[in-house]
């Protein structure tokens, strides 16, 4: 799972990073509030840990910035050193889902970030979003600029791996074992299959979002060169 952690502090950033990678997360973070909405608004991420006190934009107002967007359901949990309890109700009022006070245990951050998506899950719908291409993983639709896309379920697995990895390349040889896992074809499909979902998901629209990259695999961003 994918996370984005926005924090100003550089010590608390570079331990939680640390620790959620090695609990086996996807982490990126940011050590202010315009970068790091400008992360949640490019990618994709399972969950935000986001401070409140960041210069240029605090997270109460990167919170409701990113609420106001409804295609962007992503879980956030707070962190903050106020601990009264009208800080925490103004968090949440602006759209985050849990609340940590300042000091806590790595530990218990993780255990909130767990029970966190659980709920999120468990309720809510689970997108996967590049640019204005979304998917819903729970029931399977394909929608672009607000038109439902039709896909095969071969066309969905290659969409969910390259959504997933977006904006990084996904190499031919991870494509390829995510979709036919140890039964690989001899022939090169996959360029086919490539073809094919290109044809549905940039051909009808102006700005393509699947990108060849040679001699390395394919990448799903809003740019050739998004990284």
């Amino acid at each position: 799972m994918k996370i984005l952690v926005i924090e100003d502090n550089k010590d608390i950033l570079i331990n939680v990073v640390d620790y959620l990678s090695i609990k086996g997360y996807d982490v990126d973070c940011a050590q202010n509030g315009i970068t790091g909405l400008n992360l949640a608004t490019e990618n994709f991420y399972d969950l935000i840990v986001l401070d409140i006190m960041l210069p240029g934009m605090d997270g109460l107002e990167v919170c409701k910035l990113l609420r106001s967007d409804p295609r962007k359901t992503v879980p956030i949990i707070m962190l903050t050193a106020r601990d009264s309890i009208d800080d925490r109700i103004a968090g949440f009022k602006t759209g985050a889902d849990d609340y940590l006070i300042k000091p806590f245990a790595l530990a218990e951050l993780v255990a909130r970030i767990e029970a966190v998506i659980r709920r999120s899950q468990g309720v809510g719908q689970y997108l996967l979003q590049v640019d204005d291409l979304i998917y819903n993983l729970d029931t399977f639709v394909v929608q672009r600029a607000g038109v439902t896309l039709k896909l095969t379920p071969l066309a969905l697995k290659l969409l969910e791996v390259l959504m997933k990895k977006s904006p990084n390349v996904v190499r031919r040889e991870i494509l390829e074992q995510q979709v036919w896992g140890d039964e690989i074809p001899d022939t090169d499909i996959l360029r086919s299959h490539i073809h094919q979902l290109r044809q549905i998901i940039d051909k009808p629209f102006d700005k393509p979002l699947l990108h060849t990259i040679p001699k390395l695999g394919y990448k799903l961003a809003e740019s050739v060169d998004a990284s």
